[in-house]
């Protein structure tokens, strides 16, 4: 059976979610199940769909494709900055370190971009010039590079919540991160991006922006979460920008930017009930996210078979013997 067939049959047992009993503490984030065991979380990355905060529908193989996409680059940044990845026994599975979050998402952009509340061209567009206590200059369009990257950071917002925009001053000054600290998460995150960035433009990607979360483990800065994924990040395909940019067309792309569209063109951006996921919007999506995995880690990506609950629940019990 060929991907696109695979990916249909799949749609109807996608991973929505799981319950283990005996595993520990369950917290349910926008996509991932995390599990609180010790000193350790173990976080479940199902295929839930989210967008503008909210849970849109599910898209076959995308949480392995998340969780294998953050080892892969967990394991290539360890010199930055630690992070919390301990072991990876499962395609949708990682046993991370129990950090203590820091309540501040760190956004690096590169690029005049976004159709989201958050992004800089939403609010560039709309006339304004000193975005998160940044000044940008007139005559700006969509979709061109930054002369040199930029941290823009957010809240992070929970289930049903909408992220806020920050700037420094309001995290310093209002007693969310302490300066010396903030200070680490800013050199960590352009560093990051910059790795990433050169990585991605190797593999034929353009790394448009994307996000940071940091915790404390031992008192030690320590990034979380995940890493340059297509959830996290925006990719657009290098060799068609220039291209596309000279008329006037968005960027071919390799991330849930086409998923934003696809809804925005239908008048939804995050307020009322969403319309709901056409299934050749689902194919097209899962396809981007394994495209974008073989790009970046040079691998093939195994198509598994669908449910994959008792495959995960095996893989754990395993881990902890």
């Amino acid at each position: 059976m060929d991907t696109k067939g695979k990916i249909k049959n799949a749609i109807p047992h996608t991973l929505k979610t799981v319950d283990i009993k005996d595993l520990g503490k369950k917290i349910q984030g926008k996509v991932r199940d995390i599990y609180l065991r010790d000193d350790q979380r173990i976080l479940i990355t199902t295929d839930r769909q989210s967008a503008f905060d909210v849970i849109l529908g599910h898209i076959p193989y995308k949480g392995a494709v998340l969780n294998l996409l953050s080892q892969f680059w967990f394991e290539k940044t360890r010199d930055i900055v630690d992070n919390h990845m301990i072991s990876v026994p499962d395609p949708n599975v990682m046993i991370t370190k129990n950090c203590q979050p820091i309540p501040v998402e760190m956004v690096v952009r590169g690029f005049m971009t976004g159709v989201t509340k958050t992004s800089i061209w939403y609010s560039y567009e709309k006339g304004e010039r000193n975005i998160y206590g940044i000044e940008f200059p007139e005559g700006m369009i969509k979709n061109q590079i930054l002369s040199k990257p930029i941290i823009t950071p957010t809240t992070h917002a929970q289930v049903g919540q909408h992220d806020e925009r920050l700037t420094r001053e309001d995290i310093v000054n209002g007693g969310l991160v302490q300066k010396e600290l903030y200070e680490q998460m800013e050199k960590a995150s352009l560093n990051l991006f910059d790795f990433g960035t050169k990585w991605c433009r190797d593999h034929g990607l353009i790394l448009v922006d994307t996000k940071y979360e940091f915790g404390l483990y031992d008192g030690k800065l320590t990034l979380i979460d995940e890493i340059h994924t297509p959830d996290s990040s925006r990719f657009w395909v290098e060799d068609t920008y220039k291209e596309r940019m000279k008329k006037g067309q968005e960027p071919d792309n390799f991330d849930k930017e086409f998923l934003r569209l696809w809804y925005a063109k239908r008048g939804y951006t995050g307020e009322g009930q969403p319309p709901k996921m056409a299934t050749d919007l689902i194919i097209k999506l899962a396809q981007r996210y394994i495209d974008v995995y073989e790009k970046i880690s040079n691998k093939k990506f195994d198509l598994f078979d669908y449910p994959i609950d008792k495959r995960i629940q095996n893989s754990l019990r395993l881990y902890f013997q």
